[in-house]
């Protein structure tokens, strides 16, 4: 894995109804199939500032046809209490913030089935039985 790689990021926002700043990333490594996402995380850490990697999350990346180059998306937190609020679940597992939940295809299928028989708000009652 010969080769360095060069950020940049676009269309910056600075969202502070969910306190992080949210970019597109602009990956360019020429000589290489792609970049790890925990290298990532640590450049953006030094572009910006932030001292906790956990509030740095990428995701949603596509490497262009022919290499070289690849595209995603990046947020960063002000707080890990912030990212651990407004994360979805999947990202936060798969950043080693939060334990996968395992349940079985049959499980799912009575709970759902068990809330198709009542109506209303029993409906969010009759799920968890």
């Amino acid at each position: 894995m010969t080769g360095s790689c060069t950020l940049r990021t676009r269309k910056f926002i600075t969202n502070g109804l969910l306190s992080r700043k949210q970019f597109v990333i602009d990956v360019l490594h020429p000589g290489r199939p792609n970049v790890s996402k925990s290298e990532l995380k640590e450049k953006l850490a030094g572009m910006y500032d932030s001292k906790d990697l956990d509030t740095i999350f990428v995701f949603g990346f596509r490497t262009q046809f022919g290499g070289g180059k690849s595209t995603g998306f990046g947020v960063i937190y002000e707080s890990k209490e912030k990212a651990l609020q407004f994360e979805p679940k999947y990202r936060l597992v798969r950043n080693g913030l939060a334990k996968k939940v395992d349940k079985s295809r049959k499980q799912k299928k009575e709970r759902r089935n068990r809330a198709r028989k009542v109506r209303g708000t029993k409906k969010h009652g009759a799920a968890k039985k």
